[in-house]
């Protein structure tokens, strides 16, 4: 500072010394150089040129060094170096700027752009719009950042998950509730039920179970019901969203009305295209409502029959087998053996009938506990003949608790062949009677020792020759199996009885997945007056009965130690009198007891209007929902064979179940009318590919949204096609049932890092 002002000791204040010979003054605008006589050089803030003309210049003419200009510019010290040697080499006309010509983007011409902004209005990601353009990524996102493409459709943006949740949370109304006017005709009276109508949505929670949707109609579950169910009362939830809400609830995993507490009711609401799902007490409104035009066991019947119509070879080998659900209430119901518990405790069973196939086709609730055999005969049999067409045989396969040979004989000559494991002992054969067989199930070969023998099962007055088949196992052990079928070989007699296992796993399945034990009401109806029950005053006399036995044994023996012990003959005498008479009772009520009716009609055993039972009609119903979502589930599960999914045994289920709970965006295209769900990414790459698959398998077929006037398809997004002009397929065997919008499932793609 002393240096610059011994010339001239009048600089500005604000001056920043650079050197002992030149310093800088900035303001908002210029930036002026002064030296020891005043300014000597300025240019503008902006001035890129201008200032790198001062670095070179002032720098050559060694008013500074480099790092004393750069420490006060603002800049790279080797930045000030190339502008000195640029200064050096041209000086001040080197650092002028050619001039260029103006140039149009050649890729984005205004054809192209006018083609990607349509990919772009229809909500196509800007990779798929890339794709479908020929052009790189980069290209379109250069061309949004110019203004050539514009990202947004104000009309139908995607709103993201968070723009949802503070929607929901903020209305005034309830949670999630927003179509304001039809919940004001609802609440008049004046509306039958609220259509679905969609809105472009990111990450919905609960998007990936609509993938279910074509199964869950070809099942006939909403065609029927509406066939068989009238209307609900007028309100904003009809007919179709509650059998849609309970079907997707099972399938979700909230087995419970009272979970939906515990779930988002908007994301739930868009899945069935409407603003929210109905909450617990009017779900268990419309469910009472429903029980209420006593309609189950018709459309039981109706849905049994659409699927053996849909496939009759399900008829062939029909598996039957109870299964009981503990009953913990305060009513007195009839009491039956609990094998989880291993308890006797009041309780309901019901006998289910699987199909060849192994999924279940129709049940009968007993009302008090009736046994496998006299259920077959009175309940089942009929329900299976007017399922099956013409004289086809229909083979029943059970456990041991139906044996009755005698039984068998009457079924036989029905057109009913039987098979089961033979109950009692019975000899062993001999090791050479066995031969091994082979064959691949589930794709593992299995092998069995088998043996064959006919059996005259030793009726009264008649023959009756079945079949008998033994399998010899590793330790020794012959199980037997006995049956009238004599067209197939052995080998298939052993799978198809050994197959009992898949019903079981499938009770174990329900159970644990779909919580099949659960009582969706506690109510209870009157029960039948005249049913026979076990007598009880023959029970109160067999009580006094045995009280007397105890007292004879009493007694007779204190006459036998008085006898050895030569007590008072008098006291002996008494003894033997006091027997005489205990004899003379014991015979009397053994007569009375023969003589007492063993069975009596339960109104005779207690009041009348404690004699009830369960009501059997919501029951039926949710049954019957939880029975459809397995069969939707299990049609996605034949999908899933190999190369779709490599161990689609041992994680088909568990795929799907991810599935289902996967988020994914749902966009729907009035212009082409079409709904897309694209799918958000799963755990991994396997996951991913397996999704995709299935998406291209379902896309064959085509669906409607049910309760809309809209066509939807299913596409993956890889595919490259109109989504106007997708055709049915035949690639699949499944016929899947087509509503009102069509699905296109996208898996989301992965960007490589």
């Amino acid at each position: 500072m002393k240096a610059l002002q011994h010339s001239l000791p009048f600089l500005p204040e604000e001056i920043q010394i650079i050197s002992d010979k030149i310093g800088v003054v900035r303001n908002d605008s210029d930036i002026v150089f002064y030296n020891a006589s005043g300014p000597i050089y300025m240019c503008k803030v902006d001035d890129k040129e201008g200032l790198r003309i001062a670095q070179g210049m002032f720098v050559d003419l060694k008013l500074a060094r480099p790092k004393q200009i750069a420490s006060a510019l603002g800049v790279n010290a080797s930045t000030v170096q190339r502008n000195k040697k640029k200064y050096q080499d041209g000086g001040v006309k080197a650092f002028a700027k050619a001039a260029v010509p103006e140039r149009t983007p050649y890729k984005l011409d205004d054809e192209k752009c006018k083609e990607i902004q349509e990919n772009i209005d229809k909500n196509l990601s800007i990779r798929s719009a890339a794709e479908e353009a020929g052009l790189s990524e980069g290209t379109i996102r250069n061309g949004l950042k110019r203004g050539d493409l514009k990202k947004e459709n104000s009309e139908n943006k995607p709103k993201s998950t968070s723009e949802r949740s503070s929607q929901d949370q903020e209305s005034e109304s309830g949670i999630a509730v927003k179509r304001h006017s039809e919940r004001f005709f609802a609440r008049k009276g004046l509306l039958e039920e609220a259509k679905p109508r969609f809105e472009a949505s990111e990450g919905v929670k609960y998007g990936g179970v609509l993938i279910a949707l074509p199964v869950i109609l070809s099942q006939g579950l909403l065609d029927i019901g509406k066939q068989v169910y009238k209307k609900l009362s007028n309100g904003f939830f009809g007919l179709q969203t509650i059998f849609l809400t309970l079907i997707f609830m099972s399938l979700l995993r909230i087995k419970t009305p009272e979970q939906l507490t515990r779930h988002s009711p908007g994301e739930l609401g868009i899945v069935l295209g409407l603003d929210r799902a109905p909450e617990v007490k009017t779900l268990r409104r419309k469910i009472e409502e429903l029980g209420n035009q006593g309609n189950a066991r018709e459309f039981a019947d109706l849905l049994a029959r659409h699927w053996a119509d849909e496939n009759p070879d399900v008829l062939g080998f029909l598996y039957i087998d109870g299964h009981v659900r503990p009953y913990h209430g305060k009513n007195k119901l009839p009491k039956t053996h609990v094998a989880q518990k291993r308890l006797c405790m009041p309780a309901t069973t019901d006998f289910w009938v699987n199909g060849t196939d192994a999924q279940p086709l129709f049940f009968v609730t007993t009302e008090a506990n009736d046994t496998l055999l006299s259920t077959i005969e009175n309940e089942i049999l009929p329900e299976i003949k007017q399922l099956v067409e013409g004289d086809k045989r229909v083979t029943l396969v059970f456990d041991r608790a139906g044996w009755s040979p005698k039984t068998f004989k009457k079924w036989y000559d029905m057109g009913f062949d039987v098979m089961t494991y033979r109950k009692g002992n019975y000899e062993p054969w001999p090791e050479e009677c066995f031969q091994e067989f082979e064959i691949k199930i589930c794709n593992k070969k299995v092998k069995y020792n088998l043996g064959q023998r006919s059996v005259n099962m030793g009726l009264k007055n008649e023959d009756f020759w079945m079949r008998e088949v033994r399998r010899l196992c590793d330790n020794g052990h012959q199980t037997s199996i006995i049956t009238t079928k004599q067209d197939i070989d052995e080998i298939f007699i052993a799978v198809r009885m050994f197959s009992r296992w898949k019903q079981e796993n499938f009770f174990r399945y329900m159970g644990i997945e779909f919580d099949f034990n659960h009582l969706c009401t506690y109510d209870v109806e009157p029960a039948d007056l005249e049913r026979l029950v076990p007598n009880p005053a023959i029970k109160e006399k067999k009580k006094e009965l045995e009280k007397i036995k105890k007292e004879y044994e009493k007694n007779l023996k204190k006459l036998s130690d008085a006898v050895i012990q030569n007590n008072d003959v008098n006291q002996n005498a008494k003894l033997m009198q006091t027997i005489r008479d205990l004899d003379i009772r014991c015979a009397e009520l053994v007569e009375v007891i023969s003589d007492m009716p063993e069975k009596v009609a339960v109104k005779e055993t207690m009041d009348e209007d404690k004699i009830v039972k369960l009501e059997t009609e919501r029951k039926i119903l949710t049954d019957l929902i939880k029975m459809t979502a397995y069969r939707a589930e299990t049609s996605l599960f034949d999908l899933l064979v190999p190369p779709v999914l490599a161990r689609n045994e041992e994680e088909g289920r568990s795929f799907l179940k991810a599935v289902f709970q996967t988020p994914a965006d749902i966009i729907p295209d009035e212009e082409n009318k079409c709904l897309i769900v694209q799918f958000h990414t799963m755990a991994n790459q396997r996951s991913n590919s397996a999704l995709k698959a299935l998406c291209e398998i379902i896309n064959h077929e085509e669906c409607l949204y049910p309760g809309t006037d809209l066509r939807l398809v299913f596409n993956p997004q890889s595919c490259k096609r109109n989504y106007a002009h997708v055709r049915r397929s035949e690639f699949i065997n499944h016929k899947l049932f087509c509503s009102s919008f069509f699905l296109i499932f996208e898996p989301q793609k992965q960007r490589s890092i």
